[in-house]
């Protein structure tokens, strides 16, 4: 019988994967699309995050970024990494690397649908395959987290837009233009093409929210659009638990604040890790405490900062806050890094 299964092959399923493979549990990986896939991401990596991915073997081709500079009408304050570097990665590459350490791996991946989960106390069977555990890491809407009514009531409706921009980085910084509107968030992901993600809850077109930045819009200038625009959202995904009898909710099928931090990467891989170790251990039970646990700052952090967003006598300060108190905001950065 297979240790786990894992329905979803995104970078928290493909790192659940490798973590477990180097564990020496034999893993399956089901997902039905073909890599190399793309996702409405940020595309930004905290330093912790790909020096995790390093440690698991995956070689991954990005740019570093040295901090992050909160930018409005009038303000702009940086915040400089103190660990090391993150590193802007387009998502179809990091996931490329992700696929590509799987099948170095010898890690079997399976083009299917899971479809109903079925378990008793013993094992879990799926897409026709049984295994003792299964990893739900199928994604911000997960299919399996609904079937198992795992699921709270969210009342947000952010989302996220993004689209690639063929110009050279301006900066060796995440910048991140605040507006009445939402923000946007600029990567740099290679020598010459940048990702601009905007996060609001307003409706609109990609180009009609980039109006409401101003001096984003003049700093891309003529720069040509390098890739569709793409889509996510609502992100934030309320969940009840994230352990039911041998099913393991990891990624962003296990709840979801926001994107306001950027952290979906880094919680996603420390997730996983503690997952693994509770199969190793044949331990399902203490899985949530362990999620809770490695994830509680960041949930904390972004849903702080979250609802400051959504104050609307806050929203306006937050900038000018951080222009003023430089020495917090380094110090939010850093413990988010």
């Amino acid at each position: 019988m297979i240790d786990l299964l894992v329905a979803g092959g995104g970078p928290a399923g493909a790192a659940t994967a490798i973590r477990a493979a180097l564990a020496g549990l034999e893993v399956v990986v089901i997902e039905p699309r073909e890599a190399p896939i793309d996702k409405a991401c940020g595309e930004g990596i905290a330093h912790s995050a790909a020096s995790y991915l390093e440690r698991l073997g995956v070689s991954l081709d990005g740019r570093p970024f040295y901090g992050i500079r909160y930018l409005d009408g009038r303000f702009s304050v940086d915040a400089r990494f103190r660990a090391g570097p993150g590193l802007g990665v387009r998502r179809t590459t990091l996931h490329r690397a992700l696929h590509e350490r799987l099948c170095s791996l010898g890690v079997p991946v399976i083009r299917d649908r899971v479809g109903a989960v079925v378990q008793n106390s013993a094992s879990v069977t799926a897409a026709g395959l049984t295994a003792r555990y299964l990893a739900a890491a199928d994604g911000l809407h997960s299919p399996i987290r609904r079937q198992l009514s795992l699921a709270g009531r969210a009342g947000d409706v952010r989302r996220g837009l993004r689209r690639h921009y063929s110009i050279r980085p301006w900066t060796d910084l995440v910048e991140v233009y605040w507006s009445a509107l939402g923000e946007a968030y600029v990567t740099p992901v290679s020598d010459d093409v940048v990702g601009v993600a905007i996060l609001t809850s307003a409706r609109g077109s990609f180009d009609s929210h980039l109006d409401a930045f101003p001096r984003l819009r003049q700093r891309l200038g003529e720069a040509e659009a390098a890739s569709s625009v793409m889509g996510a959202g609502p992100l934030r995904q309320v969940v009840r638990r994230r352990v039911a009898g041998r099913v393991l909710l990891v990624g962003d099928a296990a709840g979801y604040v926001d994107a306001l931090t950027g952290e979906g990467i880094a919680v996603a891989l420390r997730t996983s890790a503690e997952l693994v170790r509770c199969v190793e251990r044949d331990d399902a039970a203490s899985y949530e405490a362990a999620w809770r646990r490695v994830s509680w700052e960041c949930r904390f952090l972004t849903a702080s900062l979250l609802w400051a967003r959504n104050r609307s006598l806050l929203a306006p300060r937050i900038v000018p806050a951080a222009a003023r108190l430089p020495a917090v905001y380094g110090a939010i950065v850093n413990r988010l890094a």
